[in-house]
């Protein structure tokens, strides 16, 4: 058997300035020609996804359309939806392209619930983008039409809106993940960060929050023993000095190397910010690899090992 690989792939990767749903299933067929690439190493796959755009989007249609007798759907009720359908989307692209290249796998979504606590702080402190970027007037726009919402400028790129984002602290549905992988199947799961939900005795109830995609996956990597996880994002690699005269790539880093390069504020809070701190905290956990690299770069971190990889101290890199 090979490795037990958790794959996180960004919304943004699914969905870029198109956002019908023929232009997200061609973009998901052309991201299943890359994924596939592991099935071909014999590792063992579990997908896990964003839908921070596609989330947000919906939100916006359901506040544009609803009425008293048809009202709007909760958010974690619209994060179930885009789980479900950017699932259904991206396993029907897999199992096309695993049937074009012979190979005996199936892929399978799961809808995943993802345990956070009640008393978590970004209750109270908005944070997650979702949503389409907008300009100044487009967003003062939505916030008149939308009062309960909130809005912030993200990164220089525009202006969107922003919702709770809270750490996951278990993923409910941890042993469907793992049998399905016993089965041979791939399972795509913790879809736009899971489903964000609180234990009240014998019951989950949904909160209106957004669970960061990388943290959701890294929690599952762990509970799933994986031997590594990948979080792929638009670059081939780590950068320090980023898009700066100066600026270097890391390929192979340390933790205590990342904790000084985090002190110097090298990365992005809303970008590279989250993604170095979950594949810190898979190391932290498991002992096993983290890797941070590009969508298009798969084939060369199978064959040659580039991209950026974390390891614990003390190890041979």
């Amino acid at each position: 058997m090979g490795r037990k690989i958790v794959v996180a792939l960004g919304g943004n990767a699914i969905l870029s300035k198109d956002a019908s749903a023929a232009a997200q299933q061609q973009a998901l067929r052309d991201t299943a020609e890359h994924l596939v690439k592991f099935i071909e190493n014999g590792d063992q796959l579990i997908i896990s996804h964003g839908n921070g755009p596609q989330v947000g989007n919906l939100l916006l249609q359901q506040a544009a359309g609803s009425t008293k007798d048809n009202p709007e759907m909760p958010l974690d009720t619209c994060v179930a939806m885009t789980q479900g359908s950017i699932g259904y989307w991206m396993q029907n692209a897999m199992n096309q392209v695993i049937k074009e290249k012979g190979l005996d796998k199936t892929v399978a979504t799961v809808v995943t619930q993802v345990e956070v606590s009640a008393d978590d702080p970004a209750f109270t402190k908005p944070t997650k983008p979702i949503g389409p970027f907008m300009n100044k007037d487009e967003a003062d726009l939505a916030k008149k039409q939308n009062p309960d919402f909130t809005f912030v400028e993200d990164a220089g790129r525009g202006y969107r809106r922003v919702v709770p984002s809270p750490k996951p602290i278990g993923v409910v549905e941890t042993d469907a993940v793992n049998t399905l992988v016993d089965a041979g199947i791939v399972p795509i799961s913790v879809g736009g960060g899971g489903i964000p939900v609180v234990r009240d005795g014998n019951q989950l109830l949904g909160k209106e929050a957004v669970i960061d995609k990388d943290f959701a996956s890294e929690k599952l990597a762990e509970l799933v023993g994986a031997d590594s996880l990948i979080i792929l994002t638009a670059v081939n690699n780590i950068y320090v000095n980023f898009n700066k005269p100066n600026q270097k790539k890391l390929e192979d880093v340390t933790l205590s190397e990342l904790d000084k390069f985090i002190e110097e504020k090298q990365f992005a809070p809303g970008s590279m910010l989250p993604k170095v701190q979950a594949a810190m905290d898979f190391v932290k956990a498991t002992g096993n690899e983290a890797v941070v690299t590009a969508l298009d770069n798969i084939e060369g971190f199978i064959d040659n090992g580039s991209g950026t990889v974390i390891k614990p101290e003390g190890s041979k890199v």
